[in-house]
């Protein structure tokens, strides 16, 4: 089993952490290898200097369903401190909520997937606790699908939102230590920073060769199978297809009314991508897209998680989809993730030339030659922030 910076926090302190004044951004996930929260240890480790909390999208308990449904500012109920919502009325924190800290600890599950907005609540905070000189430990977790594999195009300057505020592809293959070295130097911060690292973690390793238990860090990522295929299926949020929300194998199950599975399989099969099987399923969405309307589509079975691009996988299943269904499918109109003009899918995909390639019916091979040198680029620049064999 592998031991995590929280882990190694409560077992033995750093100086830099003894003395100071916290707040911890964490919620339900942020858990030790016997189910204890972080706050709790955190609060009896630092003596009760632990201040105050901070939650991110969906809320410290991992309760909020959607993309846009807010948390209110509460207090915790176990330790009566206040908790302080970053997706409300502000996704940074207001510069008074850190007047009363002079540490701010971030524990959080990533799930090594671009548009998954904990890493950018992450860089909100850091560039606004470099504004007010207050010092950022992060507590470093897994990559839960590895840190070897990376997919995808870059996000380009023009589709920046909340999930994506810097030039990373879909999966970044890096963990959230390591992007937060990143982000630094992205943004030129000049701060303290400090990284508490994992011990035993390698590169190769997805969750469950970890040994630590999987507690959802948020309520559509139920299980490691669900991040294994989440940095494609979460470009069907941009879609009037279902990703599965509704059904208790959100992001695997995915499909419409209108789908036509046959000629779909029939598609993606000439194009012999690896690594899974799209076994046949009709679902029924008790809420969301489609809710109470019964769904021809599919679940992706991964099968061999080093072959399978997740990212390349559901654009060419939209590339089959927009050539055999031009009539039905549709792009999602705004808002989403708080933005109201731009197209969710240019959000999600990260470049506008790419969502253009799969309307043409483009081929994968045709998709992935788009981003194959950038991809290449960013594996060798990222060597500089990686901290694990």
């Amino acid at each position: 089993m592998i031991i995590t910076g929280l882990e190694r926090l409560a077992s033995s302190p750093p100086a830099w952490f003894k003395d100071r004044k916290l707040g911890l951004l964490c919620n339900q996930a942020s858990v030790n290898s016997r189910f204890i929260h972080a706050r709790d240890l955190i609060y009896q480790i630092s003596e009760k200097r632990l201040h105050c909390l901070f939650s991110p999208q969906h809320g410290l308990y991992a309760d909020r369903q959607d993309n846009m449904q807010e948390s209110d500012h509460c207090t915790d109920l176990e330790l009566g401190i206040p908790v302080f919502s970053l997706y409300g009325e502000t996704r940074e924190p207001e510069p008074e909520w850190l007047r009363d800290i002079d540490l701010f600890v971030i524990d959080l599950q990533d799930v090594g997937c671009r548009v998954y907005t904990y890493i950018w609540t992450m860089l909100l905070c850091m560039k606004k606790c470099a504004e007010c000189g207050t010092a950022v430990a992060v507590l470093d977790r897994p990559n839960p699908i590895g840190g070897e594999k990376i997919e995808g195009n870059l996000l380009k300057d023009d589709c920046q939102s909340f999930v994506g505020l810097a030039p990373i592809p879909m999966r970044h293959g890096m963990t959230i230590g390591e992007l937060a070295l990143y982000f630094r130097y992205f943004l030129k911060l000049d701060m303290e920073l400090h990284i508490l690292e994992m011990q035993g973690w390698k590169r190769s390793m997805h969750f469950p060769n970890t040994g630590l238990p999987w507690v959802w860090p948020s309520p559509n990522m139920p299980t490691y199978d669900t991040a294994s295929v989440y940095p494609g299926q979460v470009i069907l949020e941009g879609t009037n297809i279902s990703e599965g929300r509704g059904t208790t194998r959100p992001f695997e199950v995915f499909g419409a009314p209108f789908f036509d599975t046959k000629a779909i399989s029939r598609q993606l099969s000439k194009w012999h991508l690896n690594g899974f099987f799209l076994r046949k399923q009709i679902f029924e969405p008790t809420f969301h897209k489609w809710a109470g309307e019964q769904c021809r589509g599919f679940q992706v079975h991964v099968t061999a998680p080093e072959k399978f691009d997740s990212f390349l996988f559901t654009l060419a299943m939209l590339s089959a989809v927009r050539r055999i269904h031009a009539d039905d499918f549709q792009w999602k109109e705004p808002p989403y993730e708080y933005e109201f003009e731009r197209l969710p899918a240019d959000l999600i995909i990260g470049d506008r030339r790419v969502r253009e390639a799969v309307e043409q019916g483009a081929s994968p091979s045709q998709m992935e030659e788009m981003w194959r040198k950038e991809l290449e680029e960013f594996r060798q620049q990222r060597r500089k922030w990686l901290l694990y064999p």
